[in-house]
């Protein structure tokens, strides 16, 4: 009979995965620990049967965790695809942050006292056992938030656990740039002066992770294991819609933390009901000083701008693009975008919302084609791709909330429709609501309609005078509104090095002529950069050595030798 490794060891026991991770992280090749592949030749024959009954589990049962302060239980969560989920939480009042906020700091002495490489090995540990439940996590993430199931366990789990070892490395790499212990000595008359000096990783205190709808996992591990591994106490405070994904995670934490001798409530959850608003109170604590938020603009400033004593790190809302100028694969071109507009309804924080077209049409591989017959190009790639229920649904998934439903319906009065949305019946679940995106082409002028985000299945065919304005509406739009992504499609090397010019000065990742098997809306862990920090969609990015650092001190003590 084998004993799991003690906290001593899971540093040793994880260190390949770690070393694999700081290696890319270095080269930015490609590197993945986690397998995407749902397939039981990988997982095993049960690995997926078992999840599923792991999921259906917790359905219409009370969550078996425990957070300090909590008053009674709370049920928001309601799945895009119609089914009953009725998981009952406890509930964190403004009243019990005073009991949370204290249980969370007790046990912040002991964390730091462990050492870097203690708390490295013991958050590695929680990767690995979420590793073990991918399934279950698949499942609550996608009765959450609308993903299909293949994009759930890959977004949700394997490419999320990606970004949270990305995290690990980053702020390993970032602990382990000063020595633990030196001895300073200065030359003197007569004997040298001697110092015995020590630098201890501290940290800055209560992290709180507020999690969003869309992504729960995959938006919300990165900064919680920055934070914890960094040497703070994490306050995990889902959206209400998408509790499950991240109560299943603070169980794993609590469960790894409490084997390894330390205080649980280093990881706590705070679910709230609907329309509470205990955001702002909690992010307004003295004792929080760490804040990672994603979500709509206008909070996400707020935080900004009001939680001045937390280092705050948010992504937001922005305006992504593509420019067409010119393509040497028309049909490559249609069918790359047909997917990337596809993709989750568009419900993603990189989905291209602007493709900006020359009213006078473009240069193919298969000749002139008319500002009409790229938008006709474009809708009837997506028409292929979406033809089938059975499989459109999967690529689809659900939509995540009735807001998203009232702007798709409200977007065909912004000008001429080109594709029109519509709904599909999900042959599993009667009651999901699925759409198709919609494609609408609008002039140059009307920059109150594409200038701001419209998150959805809505994307807006805009109508340049030329290329040169496609460019400038570019710039301009990022600048003020933000961008996660942008993409160009040119066989003219002088307009890409204009557009590359333009996405540096805006501070937007760019990509370039994507026909491929690789789309402008994803972003590889490792290699990519997920946002800049350098427009206003993100102050931050996933991730970097800023992203982890601001998270703790090192603190010194020195004494005669």
């Amino acid at each position: 009979m084998t004993t799991a490794p003690t906290r001593t060891d899971w540093l040793a026991a994880h260190r390949e995965r770690l070393d694999g991770a700081l290696a890319a992280i270095r080269s930015r090749g490609y590197f993945s620990a986690f397998p995407e592949s749902p397939s039981p030749r990988v997982y095993g024959e049960t690995a997926a049967e078992d999840g599923k009954a792991a999921f259906e589990a917790h359905r219409g049962t009370a969550y078996p965790v425990e957070t300090p302060g909590s008053n009674g239980t709370v049920s928001t969560e309601e799945s895009p695809y119609g089914i009953p989920l009725d998981v009952q939480y406890p509930r964190t009042v403004e009243d019990g942050l005073d009991e949370l906020l204290a249980a969370a700091q007790k046990g912040m002495s002991d964390w730091r006292k462990g050492g870097i490489e203690t708390r490295v090995g013991v958050t590695l540990e929680i990767l690995d056992r979420l590793h073990k439940r991918v399934f279950e996590l698949a499942n609550a993430v996608q009765h959450t938030s609308g993903q299909a199931f293949v994009m759930a366990f890959q977004a949700g789990g394997a490419h999320a656990l990606d970004r949270a070892l990305e995290a690990i490395a980053y702020a390993y790499e970032e602990m382990s740039r000063y020595p633990a212990e030196a001895v300073w000595e200065k030359p003197a008359k007569g004997d040298p002066i001697r110092l015995e000096k020590n630098f201890t990783v501290v940290g800055r205190g209560v992290a709180l992770v507020i999690g969003c709808n869309t992504f729960p996992t995959w938006n919300s591990w990165p900064g919680l294991f920055a934070s914890l591994v960094t040497g703070n106490a994490v306050v995990v405070k889902p959206h209400p819609l998408a509790v499950l994904p991240l109560a299943i995670t603070v169980d794993v934490c609590r469960e790894v933390l409490a084997e390894a001798g330390f205080d649980p409530n280093l990881v706590t959850l705070a679910v709230e009901h609907t329309g509470d608003g205990l955001a702002k109170p909690l992010a307004l604590r003295p004792e929080v000083k760490i804040i990672d938020f994603t979500g709509g603009s206008e909070f996400g400033e707020w935080l900004e701008q009001n939680a001045t004593q937390a280092e705050v790190f948010t992504e937001k809302a922005g305006v992504n693009a593509v420019l067409i100028d010119s393509t040497d694969s028309f049909k490559a071109l249609c069918n790359n975008l047909a997917f990337t507009l596809s993709l989750y309804s568009g419900q993603m924080c990189t989905t291209t919302q602007n493709l900006f077209v020359p009213t006078g049409g473009i240069e193919t591989d298969e000749g002139h084609k008319s500002f009409d017959e790229v938008g006709a190009g474009i809708a009837n790639s997506i028409g292929k791709l979406l033809g089938d229920d059975a499989r459109a649904v999967e690529l689809l998934g659900g939509i995540v909330n009735s807001a998203v439903v009232s702007r798709l319906e409200l977007a065909p009065e912004y000008g001429q429709v080109v594709l029109e949305s519509r709904a599909i019946k999900h042959p599993a679940y009667e009651d999901a609501v699925v759409r198709t995106p919609l494609l609408v082409a609008i002039e140059s002028k009307d920059e109150e309609v594409y200038g701001r985000e419209c998150f959805g299945p809505v994307s807006f065919l805009v109508r340049t005078a030329d290329t040169d304005e496609s460019i400038e509406l570019f710039r301009k739009t990022v600048d003020e509104g933000g961008a996660m992504t942008a993409g160009v499609y040119s066989t003219d090397a002088a307009v890409l090095e204009k557009v590359r010019d333009a996405a540096l000065e805006v501070g937007v990742a760019l990509s370039e002529n994507l026909t491929g098997q690789v789309f402008v809306n994803q972003s590889a862990a490792f290699s990519d950069f997920h946002g800049t920090g350098a427009n206003p969609a993100a102050n931050a990015t996933y991730t970097d050595g800023a992203y982890v650092a601001s998270r703790f001190r090192v603190i010194q003590s020195r004494r005669h030798v």
